[in-house]
């Protein structure tokens, strides 16, 4: 499965909740689920600059193909980073630099965000994608 058809399967999923503040409740709710970082890996190598609450971001590259793993102090943070990483996991560099697609946006998600949090999120998909340029 390419990339851009895993993110529309993505969106897909999540568009079934008709209610934006639903959808983010869901993406939140799962992220709660996930074990948090070791505290070797919440370090300042993995801290993704420009975000207000402290995001840590790995990315890895396995077989021509990025894999990401992600975590933040806010349950609402991490809900969303760990969507962005999800959305672009598993892509080569080549789609990951040619997506253009915001999750967060097709969602309707950005829009119960503040500015300093869509801000931080910019940064976590720069971060995203500054890897992928690298593993190019």
């Amino acid at each position: 499965m390419s990339l851009a058809e895993k993110q529309k399967l993505l969106i897909e999923d999540l568009s079934v909740i008709e209610d934006a503040q639903e959808r983010l409740a869901v993406v939140v709710d799962r992220a709660r689920r996930l074990p948090p970082f070791p505290a070797a890996e919440r370090t300042d190598a993995y801290r993704v600059r420009g975000c207000v609450t402290a995001v840590w971001l790995i990315g890895a590259l396995r077989e021509g193909r990025c894999t990401f793993r992600c975590d933040a102090e806010g349950p609402l943070v991490k809900g969303l980073v760990h969507l962005l990483c999800d959305c672009f996991d598993d892509g080569t560099p080549a789609e990951i630099l040619a997506s253009e697609i915001d999750p967060l946006e097709a969602l309707g998600l950005t829009r119960q965000l503040s500015p300093t949090r869509r801000n931080g999120l910019t940064a976590v998909r720069h971060a995203i994608r500054a890897f992928a340029e690298h593993a190019a």
